[in-house]
């Protein structure tokens, strides 16, 4: 695998020449400070191919590659997590993004809930969500991916478990009576997909997981100690790989 992948959002095709975005340039042209003749690996994130670029020309404020070649990247999980997490303060809530996706998250929904502590203008959460989103393009870059899970728009909780599917719909509860390697379900489907509710610091208040289980959502247990919501989500994330998807 190329040391240095960068997302390109643009259609890529091979024996093609192409202008870099204006964040693919930044980061190859003026951190990174590769030349012409360079090569890196791109990805536009709307399918499972990494394309090997060549830079052919760099100038002060714009850079050109060419497409040398294609190859299919086949590291998605069989198991399709949509985590719902809910808003976290300053950096907790980007890291458990970046880790999400790491372990192999395909959606993630940012949801207001009561002990959310975290008001937002419209303007403001406009802007919070395209960084929420940067931060998953990161996290593809450096974990391989080329698929690239969307940030949904942040919504409330109620909203968030009306949506219909038909996916296995958990929620993490400190007195639950099943773990994940215990819950009673059938796996036999490889295209198994899972809905998970994570609450924010405090966790979600009576009323809140009295409405996840109207809504079907089984309580499962992650253990005796009590977790942070960043590292109860990735726990969690982890386990169900374990059980359902590709982590040994």
């Amino acid at each position: 695998m190329h040391k240095t992948r960068i997302y390109q959002n643009s259609k890529l095709i091979l024996n093609e020449t192409l202008k870099l975005s204006d964040d693919a340039f930044g980061h190859m042209i003026r951190v990174l400070r590769l030349n012409e003749g360079d090569t890196v690996a791109l990805f536009n994130g709307n399918n499972a191919y990494q394309y090997t670029a060549k830079l052919v020309e760099v100038k002060k404020k714009y850079a050109s590659v060419r497409i040398v070649s294609q190859d299919a990247i086949t590291n998605e999980s069989p198991l399709n997590i949509h985590l719902g997490q809910g808003i976290s303060r300053g950096d907790r809530m980007d890291f458990t993004l970046q880790k999400s996706v790491e372990l192999g998250v395909n959606k993630i929904t940012p949801l207001f809930t009561e002990r959310c502590g975290v008001k937002l203008s419209s303007e403001r959460l406009a802007k919070k969500r395209d960084q929420w989103q940067k931060v998953v393009i990161s996290a593809c870059e450096q974990s391989g991916r080329c698929i690239v899970p969307e940030v949904a728009e942040p919504m409330t909780l109620q909203g968030w478990l009306n949506q219909e599917t038909n996916a296995l719909k958990l929620n993490l509860h400190p007195k639950a009576k099943h773990s994940i390697m215990s819950l009673p379900v059938d796996n036999s489907n490889n295209k198994q997909r899972v809905r998970l509710l994570v609450g924010p610091e405090g966790g979600l208040s009576d009323e809140e997981i009295s409405q996840a289980k109207q809504a079907d959502f089984q309580d499962i247990l992650l253990g005796p100690r009590v977790l942070r919501t960043e590292t109860a989500a990735l726990t969690a994330i982890t386990a169900l790989q374990c059980r359902f998807g590709d982590l040994a």
